[in-house]
């Protein structure tokens, strides 16, 4: 019997689904960027699971507190269930290489990602990470995420799905 797998959209918190405003732990500060709903519905829409892989080092810095980062999730998703979008499920890690050694959840290491396909069997050649970082990117790559974009201000979320459209036809 063949197991079908899913697959996925994996983001970055900051600089992709919101302004990153460095350490960001408030909801009056939370501004979603534009277009983001409607980019993640698409692939939602298209049966792809969303998950969000963020690394979060102002916990362990001390500039707030796990709680505070459990209250601003809850609302993110709360933001995006009044838009019909689930996310299934949020990874981060509060690590940071001054204060941790040897951590192996922080991007660019693939840990989380791979932790979500192992727990969601994700097909990862079927799949796809959006970051705005270097280190998202190398973290998709090296777990075998097939489609791995930067989101830029020259590279935009309509830009990602037509080049995801193009692969997809081929």
């Amino acid at each position: 019997m063949k197991v079908i797998k899913n697959k996925a959209l994996f983001l970055d918190r900051d600089g992709v689904i919101n302004i990153d405003t460095g350490y960001l732990h408030k909801i009056e500060d939370f501004i979603f960027i534009n277009g983001v709903f409607d980019f993640i519905k698409y692939f939602y829409n298209n049966d792809y699971l969303i998950f969000i892989v963020t690394n979060q080092s102002g916990i362990i810095r001390g500039y707030y507190t796990e709680q505070d980062f459990e209250i601003l999730t809850d609302f993110m998703l709360n933001e995006f269930n009044k838009q019909n979008i689930k996310i299934t499920k949020v990874y981060y890690c509060s690590c940071h290489e001054d204060f941790v050694e040897n951590c192996t959840c922080r991007k660019p290491s693939p840990e989380m990602i791979l932790q979500a396909s192992q727990e969601f069997n994700i097909n990862l050649s079927e799949s796809l990470l959006v970051g705005d970082r270097e280190s998202d990117i190398q973290s998709g790559k090296t777990a075998g995420v097939k489609f791995n974009y930067l989101l830029t201000d020259h590279f935009s979320f309509e830009d990602i799905i037509n080049n995801f459209e193009l692969f997809i036809k081929k």
